[in-house]
């Protein structure tokens, strides 16, 4: 890639912004950035954090956001091996919008909740 973009538009089919956003915002994406907004997390830690996902959607979802540069994964050379996930400074700031999307939602559920039961 040779000519990086000014700035990315997300609506547009072919542009790699739409990709991204794609990792960050499915189900597990989301998920793992708000696991790792309170800092470096294990492997194991993640599993255990994150209610229902498999080991395999785990690994496939670490591995989108760090080949979209959220966060870095070190391994270390262990028996059994041990693996650290961190996030970067993109991952910082993705994390951050995102745990303030969660947090809204946490404190709204219940107005939420109760409007959705009144179109019921």
């Amino acid at each position: 890639m040779g000519k990086f973009l000014e700035r990315g538009n997300v609506l547009a089919s072919a542009c790699p912004s739409r990709q991204i956003l794609q990792h960050l915002t499915n189900r597990w994406g989301a998920l793992v950035l708000i696991s790792l907004h309170s800092g470096t997390k294990r492997f194991s830690e993640l599993r255990r954090m994150i209610d229902g996902i498999s080991e395999r959607m785990l690994t496939k979802t670490l591995q989108e956001l760090e080949e979209d540069g959220m966060l870095i994964r070190k391994s270390y050379n262990t028996v059994p091996p041990h693996v650290d996930y961190t996030l970067t400074e993109f991952g910082i700031q993705a994390s951050n919008k995102m745990f303030e999307l969660v947090d809204w939602l946490e404190t709204n559920l219940n107005g939420i909740l109760q409007q959705k039961m009144k179109k019921a």
